[in-house]
């Protein structure tokens, strides 16, 4: 082992003061305690409620950075965690080590030999760990404590600094509340996090950061699957209304007879039905947020009120003839071209102006494919702690090959892939092996190019020969060639639709049930797919 150099640790100390808003301190931070201590890899992890985040990493694989590490679930961070000083586990240990399998230097599945952990305290609370590890047994035996003390007391004021700088760019009397709030949602909800460091994702998170401070209406647009609600739970947490609700609606849930009722409430005996008062959820959402998911599924009747609620923030219950002040603020999503639509007159101009105070763009999992290796291992991490694994890792070839895909499902998709290949790779190993890893075979085949229905097996292009059984048939317009996403979507829906009307025999009831929709989604669904009902004529 090469010996401890003092020179390298004052310069680790004068780097780091010169270094406070670099953004690659922690890079440079590991890269000095490596000067100072001979190790095969190197992570420094954040304390995040009951979990350890890594920040920066030297020596294991890139997925670590996604991985959020349970500290329950792993014998050494427990220790780590409760010690008060550097901690040195005997290279015989039989604790499992979290990164095994993970160290660049290793062949095979060898477990690590050495392993050193460094609790990072604040005016003894812990904020953080250090690890480092080696191949070579016993190598940290012979190191001083003293350097070990120095070293912790650095990291944790690098660490600590940069917490505290984090927290100065945000609002200070809501800051605190802001991190725990999005730790707890982050680790309590699958997708819960913001993950990403790509150009596209930064410039996402700049804009979060700045649209959140504000009371603005944002709309936010992209594909499904891309995180369009997890942007807007980011946006309501890091605001001054973050102690307040954050309440959920799916517009395109709604059936199109109560929509009203829903987001306004409704008095005893306004219909059929109500028995007792009920407050809407804009009263629900009263001093928060309010997230109107697939906002461009709002009947136009329903969207004149709508725009009302905006422009006064005044709503009017169903059935009631006085209006009443709320104090809320507007998130909403689509995944439709709702300037389009406005111009086409299928959604009111007004509104779309009032929504997009502030427009969000998510971009597709394709525009930011640097970020698949870190969704990757957040996945990974994820589906390790349910199947109860002691470490899940991906073979050499998988991320190249992920990275090679389209992911027209984004990362919802990419999501469904990690799990599916995990729950694969668990059933060819060996009932109690230690490290299970994710090869190409468990991915499956991921296709380039996606085939879509051709004119011989879609029934969009076709109209239902009227039949004496029939009640109704259904006919759309003549389908235009397919030329983006968008439309092999509602080409798919078409067909769909059209299957499921024929095999119910033009029951639209029966049809949604078949479709496990509700009956008057299914009616605006088809009518904005241009799918008309003409009546059969029995001959």
């Amino acid at each position: 082992m090469s010996p401890i150099s003092l020179n390298a640790l004052i310069e680790l100390a004068i780097d780091l003061s010169h270094s406070l808003v670099n953004d690659d301190r922690f890079e440079r931070l590991l890269t000095h305690i490596r000067k100072a201590i001979n190790c095969d890899a190197v992570v420094l992890l954040t304390l995040q409620g009951e979990f350890l985040k890594p920040l920066a990493q030297q020596g294991l694989t890139t997925e670590v950075l996604g991985r959020r590490f349970e500290i329950q679930q792993h014998p050494r961070f427990i220790e780590i965690c409760q010690a008060k000083t550097p901690l040195r586990f005997d290279s015989e240990s039989e604790l499992p080590d979290p990164y095994d399998g993970l160290l660049l230097a290793m062949e095979g599945d060898l477990p690590v030999h050495s392993c050193m952990g460094l609790p990072l305290l604040f005016e003894g609370n812990l904020i953080g760990v250090l690890t480092l590890d080696s191949l070579t047994p016993n190598e940290f035996d012979d190191i001083p404590a003293r350097t070990l003390d120095i070293i912790s007391a650095i990291s944790a004021a690098a660490l600590k600094n940069a917490l505290t700088l984090e927290l100065y760019q945000r609002d200070a009397s809501h800051a605190r509340a802001v991190v725990e709030e999005l730790t707890q949602e982050a680790l309590t909800k699958d997708g819960g996090e913001l993950i990403g460091d790509s150009e596209a994702m930064s410039r996402l998170k700049q804009e979060i950061q700045i649209v959140a401070g504000s009371d603005f209406t944002a709309l936010i647009q992209g594909e499904t699957g891309v995180g369009k609600e997890l942007v807007a739970r980011t946006i309501h947490q890091q605001s001054n209304r973050n102690n307040g609700p954050l309440v959920y609606v799916n517009c395109a849930a709604l059936p199109e007879n109560l929509i009203e009722s829903e987001l306004f409430g409704h008095v005893k005996g306004a219909f059929t039905g109500a028995s007792q008062n009920r407050s809407g959820k804009f009263t629900i959402a009263n001093g928060g947020t309010l997230f109107l998911d697939e906002i461009g599924e709002i009947p136009l009747q329903v969207q004149s009120k709508l725009l009302r609620a905006l422009q006064s923030q005044e709503i009017q219950p169903v059935g009631q003839d006085k209006t009443h002040k709320v104090d809320v603020r507007i998130i909403a999503a689509t995944n439709r071209d709702l300037q389009q639509e406005a111009e086409n007159g299928d959604f009111r101009a007004d509104l779309y102006h009032r929504l997009s105070v502030y427009p969000l763009t998510v971009p597709p999992l394709r525009q930011r494919k640097q970020d698949i290796v870190l969704l990757s291992g957040y996945f990974v991490e994820l589906m390790r702690r349910k199947l109860g694994l002691q470490q899940i890792k991906f073979a050499a070839e998988v991320i190249p090959y992920l990275n090679r895909y389209d992911w027209p499902g984004n990362i919802r998709e990419l999501e469904h892939c990690i799990n599916r290949a995990a729950l694969k790779a668990r059933s060819r190993s060996a009932v109690n092996e230690a490290i299970i890893a994710i090869n190409r075979n468990d991915i499956g085949l991921l296709q380039t190019d996606h085939e879509l229905p051709t004119s011989s097996d879609s029934y969009s292009n076709q109209t239902t020969a009227p039949d004496a059984t029939n009640p109704t048939v259904v006919s759309p317009r003549t389908r235009e060639p397919v030329n983006n996403l968008k439309q092999a979507t509602e080409q798919f829906q078409r067909q769909c639709i059209l299957q499921a009307l024929e095999s119910s025999n033009g029951n639209w009831a029966a049809a949604a049930r078949q479709l496990d929709m509700d009956r008057a989604n299914l009616s605006r669904l088809a009518k904005r797919l241009d799918i008309q009902v003409v009546r059969s004529i029995k001959g």
